[in-house]
């Protein structure tokens, strides 16, 4: 068995797991998995393959419109006169080799700090693929990071055969060799030539999603399975939202796989389109040529499915991608702009992108809590402005604090209030926290909900957890029903102007107020007054307020090494105080407080 999976939208035996098939054509020397790129790996048997969606035959649009393309990274800067393509079938007719000019990875923070440059003799209109040394200049020029632009095709048909027409368009090379021409003619490759994660780095714009039977790993052990997941008891019956890969499958496989759904009746809320397509560094034009193709499939056979995305990695600006013609970097701005000129924005029913404001680091200080609450407001003010449609919801779909730290830290738990308090205050549709599943207690990383032993029983409960429960039974009302959260402001500053009390406030369905208060003061309590309003129409809480704490009073984490453990661990203190216009509420040091009743009319 071998060629495009499509999977089989009718319901039969229940899916408990599944597996991955690294992909045979792949180009990417890094990202998950251990896998290699097909082009510095040593073996002309094999090659790397552009996705064939994104030709003419399915997009309906000049090849030329959506380039293709493969960069090498050299790792450093290096005197480069000349290439060596092994091209495999289809080859491109026409290409260029290009250099970036800057000196940062062309991504990222470096995305608009330089520019590809042809070489001076890098251009090529007549390509007639095989293997083709091409000298780039008569000089010497230093090169770290080189790219192959590709925008016509031979549309010849590759190993697989000429039987299925997704063989025989887009781009294939099994093999770049990058260094300089000598003197006496001889040829100096630069690039380390290895089937594993030692080879030369390189990045293409998109892989093709052949694969065989035989391709499938078990080696890093099982996904959990649609109906498994469904089944689990996790969702409490509530609609949910679910992902299609995108950047490498099919559209027919996507098609059934939500029908799929459908059929064994689970309740969907939206389907998400892709794999962090910033991550994968696709082009926001290319990304949209996928999503239309897919759309058109899923909505054949379920027509009331939502469908969005990107979803964005982790960021605290727009995402920016090299210029097109017009000038043009911001990647929202642009797939947006080609969703209109295909008369089709009406497929984006919603926006989603993840957060981690500090997944880079290896730790986390308590000052670094203080900036979560503009992080937010600005990345979601800089999606509006660069074309996110006003009249579509957006939604955090993957997120939490990052770093190096253990989750067992009370910080952590203060960062998600903030984080979920600032992110619907925003006008979020929803967040969604990352990694709901646990890990042994030596794990640390990006958060866990609850810990474990070595023998995967629970044997503590860690501040986020403890937090998530403040937040959706005590902040809110847990039942499906309305709130209305209002801004909120605080005056409690330190003497930098950090804001050290951080305050979220809801009316809630059953009439009540409820107002978290994140106190990020590691050592000082402090004494706060609540007022509703300004001026002549400020009002108070009255009578009996509920008051609902947790904090380092309640949570003490004692590291010794398999012997970990909290204590106190908590749960949350629960007091009733009296509400007025001159009470003072009391906010442990390092805490969340939530108070909550009626207030006077």
């Amino acid at each position: 068995q071998e060629g495009y999976f499509v999977g089989n939208a009718e319901p039969g035996e229940e899916i408990h797991s599944s597996w991955a098939s690294p992909l045979p054509h792949r180009g990417f020397s890094r990202g998950d998995g251990n896998g290699w790129s097909r082009l510095t790996d040593g073996d002309l048997h094999s090659y790397w393959k552009s996705n064939p969606y994104l030709t003419k035959a399915f997009t309906g649009e000049d090849d030329s419109l959506h380039p293709q393309w493969v960069m090498v990274d050299l790792g450093t800067k290096i005197d480069v006169n000349a290439i060596r393509i092994a091209w495999a079938d289809p080859y491109a007719k026409k290409y260029a080799v290009q250099f970036w000019t800057g000196e940062l990875e062309p991504f990222y923070e470096g995305t608009m700090k330089g520019t590809w440059q042809t070489f001076p003799l890098g251009s090529v209109t007549e390509g007639k693929g095989g293997t083709v040394p091409l000298k780039l200049a008569d000089w010497m020029i230093p090169v770290r990071y080189l790219r192959v632009w590709m925008t016509e095709s031979s549309n010849t048909c590759d190993t697989h055969g000429s039987a299925d027409k997704r063989n025989c368009v887009g781009y294939a090379i099994s093999e770049l060799y990058v260094g300089a021409v000598s003197e006496d003619g001889a040829f100096n490759d630069y690039v380390t030539h290895f089937p594993s994660r030692d080879q030369t780095i390189t990045w293409p714009s998109s892989v093709d999603p052949w694969h065989a039977a035989s391709d499938e790993d078990h080696s890093r052990g099982d996904q959990v399975g649609f109906d498994f997941f469904f089944n689990s008891g996790v969702t409490r019956g509530l609609p949910t939202m679910v992902p299609i890969a995108m950047l490498y499958a099919t559209p027919e496989d996507a098609a059934n796989e939500i029908a799929y759904l459908y059929k064994r009746h689970y309740p969907i809320s939206y389907v998400e389109m892709g794999e962090e397509a910033d991550g994968q560094h696709m082009l926001p034009e290319d990304y949209g040529a996928l999503y239309l193709q897919f759309a058109t499939a899923i909505h054949k056979l379920v027509p009331e499915a939502k469908l969005g995305g990107p979803p964005f990695e982790g960021t605290f600006g727009d995402v920016e991608v090299w210029p097109d013609v017009n000038g043009k970097v911001s990647w929202i701005g642009r797939f947006v702009d080609y969703l209109k000129a295909h008369n089709r924005l009406n497929d984006f029913t919603f926006f989603s992108f993840e957060h981690y404001p500090y997944q880079d680091r290896p730790s986390y200080s308590w000052a670094d809590l203080y900036p979560e609450p503009e992080y937010v407001h600005h990345i979601v003010q800089v999606w509006k402005d660069n074309g996110v449609p006003s009249n579509i919801p957006f939604f955090m779909t993957e997120g939490n604090i990052g770093g190096g730290a253990p989750p067992s830290t009370v910080k952590s738990g203060l960062w998600l209030a903030d984080y979920v308090g600032s992110m619907m205050a925003e006008g979020a549709g929803a967040t969604y926290y990352f990694h709901y599943m646990p890990y042994p207690q030596n794990s640390s990383g990006f958060g866990n909900f609850l810990l474990i032993d070595q023998n995967y029983k629970v044997v503590g409960y860690p501040p986020q957890y403890i937090a998530a429960q403040l937040i959706t039974k005590e902040w809110v009302q847990p039942i499906d029903a309305p709130h209305k959260q209002f801004k909120a402001a605080s005056d409690v500053n330190d003497a930098a102007g950090h804001v050290l009390v951080t305050a979220y406030a809801v009316e809630r369905p059953d009439g009540q107020w409820s107002v978290m208060l994140v106190n990020r003061d590691q050592s000082n309590d402090h004494a706060v007054k609540i007022a509703f309003g300004t001026g002549k129409t400020e009002r108070h809480f009255s009578g009996q307020i509920d008051r609902i704490t947790f904090g380092s009073n309640e949570y003490q984490w004692h590291s010794s090494g398999q012997s970990s453990h909290a204590d106190p661990d908590g749960p949350p203190s629960k007091s009733t105080v009296q509400g007025g216009a001159d009470a003072l509420y009391q906010l442990p040091k390092a805490s969340i407080t939530v108070l909550r009743g009626q207030v006077s009319q």
